[in-house]
């Protein structure tokens, strides 16, 4: 594989990314904040909620599996992305426990083995739960002082 053609998968994934319902998609998962493996599953109660959670999910799942087999050059996608990260911060506390409750032993595979090959990978995902955390409590004040 090229380093171009890595360049036009990862330009291809972006334009995915573009699409309105995965715009939208994207958006609800940056406001999603799980505290537990039953904030996940609860998640899959709802229709719109599980729409977009499944759509992000699979869709950086999928990115990923693309990187682990080699279609696209690991240290490129990751300098040209980020959200994947952030994604999988979310939900790494919790995976083992949906993995075992959904009977998926591979669930989110390819994203898990992509992000826990990067340096200090753990403390990368914590201080990224830490920044959403932070991000909230920002967004809560925001709209409590807009609220008047």
């Amino acid at each position: 594989m090229s380093k171009a053609e890595s360049a036009d998968l990862i330009l291809k994934l972006y334009e995915t990314r573009r699409e309105s319902v995965m715009r939208e998609a994207r958006n609800w998962m940056s406001g999603f904040t799980p505290e537990s493996a039953e904030d996940l599953m609860k998640t899959m109660l709802n229709e719109q909620a599980s729409t977009y959670f499944r759509m992000v999910t699979s869709y950086w799942d999928m990115a990923a599996s693309f990187v682990n087999y080699g279609a696209i050059d690991e240290e490129m996608f990751n300098d040209a992305n980020g959200e994947h990260i952030f994604i999988f911060s979310k939900i790494e506390p919790f995976l083992e426990e949906i993995r075992q409750t959904t009977d998926n032993p591979n669930y989110l595979g390819n994203l898990e083995k992509l992000v826990m090959k990067m340096p200090n990978a753990k403390e990368m995902l914590a201080k990224r739960r830490e920044m959403m955390k932070r991000w909230t409590e920002a967004r809560k004040e925001a709209a409590a002082t807009t609220q008047v």
